[in-house]
This record gives structure tokens, C-alpha cells and sequence, in this order.
């Protein structure tokens, strides 16, 4: 399935750069997008908590 969104979602299904060397930096590009948007949802949302603040 992730490599399945690589080329749909992400438009990999072909590779812009040539070479073995391209083709290589291109795709670690793109997993480490994916990977990114990845962790992205895993954080939590809203406002920053601010724990053990004196005043």
C-alpha cells in the first residue's frame, strides 16, 4: 500500500532524474516525504500544553 501511494498520490510512477544515482535520491525523496506526513498526523493537535509554569 505505501508504495502503491508513492506512485499514485505522490506521482512517482515515473522518475524525473536519471541514472541509477537519480532514480536512488529521487525515491529516499519520496519515502522521506511520505514518512513525514507520516508522523505529521501521529502528532497531536491544538495549542502547545504548558506544564509546570509558575507565576
Amino acid at each position: 500500500m505505501l508504495f502503491a501511494h508513492l506512485k499514485r498520490i505522490l506521482k512517482l510512477d515515473r522518475l524525473r532524474l536519471r541514472g541509477l544515482t537519480g532514480a536512488n535520491d529521487e525515491f529516499t525523496l519520496a519515502a522521506t516525504v511520505q514518512n513525514l506526513r507520516r508522523l505529521a498526523k501521529l502528532m497531536p493537535q491544538g495549542p502547545p500544553l504548558r506544564i509546570g509554569v509558575c507565576a
